[in-house]
């Protein structure tokens, strides 16, 4: 059984059907990947899965349990987590600060003055573990405006590891990366997903093809093919495309 199931996903914003068949199935300890053109309704797709858009039809499974339509904080407590195109950081706090918010630990002792709960060790250790799977742990005191771009990047996949996550779900992470930064994040993915099964939104296809198991493609609001790298490479459907040029 998959860890993470769509089946039959639709979404319509008043008259305009965005999705409108979406099923797809991705494996525990996989690096899963969604792609398509732009307008083909893999955004839209990505928000209903985490649970940012709630489906008009269809069902969403994690771990065998249905999980259509409840909220992003619900899901993300049961062990769903994500980052965004728009990076979501406190630019005036440190580093390590960022991750600690996000710690379910942190918010189980959210009723202390602040002062206390960022000088309580054991939160301090476990927001520093986390900053090390994303190479920032020597960086935990800088403010966080003051990171590259890619540690900014970095820092964001950490603020939602801090949420001790089953699957990791990343929105378009190489957008506004240079060249350096994106094989930088390579490396970094190609790390964590010995610990997490991670599902990838990207538009960078070249991306995808070095890192993905397996690949859906988007476009009229429906996955039209799905596979491997390989099989996409050898897809007639995906030769005849943009996608071709890639493979």
């Amino acid at each position: 059984m998959a860890l993470f199931e769509a089946r039959g996903i639709q979404k319509r914003f008043g008259a305009r059907v965005v999705l409108e068949n979406i099923s797809l199935a991705i494996e525990a300890g996989t690096v899963h990947g969604i792609m398509g053109p732009n307008g083909a309704g893999k955004t839209t797709c990505f928000h209903v899965l985490t649970g940012h858009h709630p489906p008009d039809a269809g069902s969403i499974l994690f771990d065998g349990n249905d999980i259509t339509g409840l909220k992003p904080h619900v899901i993300a407590r049961m062990g769903v987590s994500r980052s965004f195109q728009m990076m979501n950081l406190f630019d005036d706090a440190v580093v390590i600060e960022n991750v600690m918010l996000a710690l379910p630990a942190f918010r189980a002792v959210s009723g202390s003055p602040l002062r206390e709960t960022f000088g309580d060790r054991h939160l301090v250790d476990l927001a520093l573990t986390v900053l090390d799977q994303v190479g920032l742990a020597g960086r935990a005191w800088e403010k966080a405006k003051d990171l590259s771009y890619g540690d900014r990047r970095a820092l964001e996949i950490a603020v939602a590891l801090a949420a001790e996550p089953r699957i990791l779900f990343l929105d378009e992470p190489t957008a506004g990366l240079g060249a350096q930064a994106t094989q930088n994040l390579i490396r970094l993915i190609q790390k964590l997903r010995q610990h997490y099964t991670i599902c990838v939104i990207e538009h960078d296809m070249r991306f995808l093809f070095e890192l993905a198991d397996t690949i859906s493609v988007v476009h009229w609001g429906q996955v039209i093919v799905e596979g491997t790298p390989a099989g996409l490479k050898a897809n007639k459907w995906v030769a005849r495309s943009a996608l071709g040029e890639v493979a």
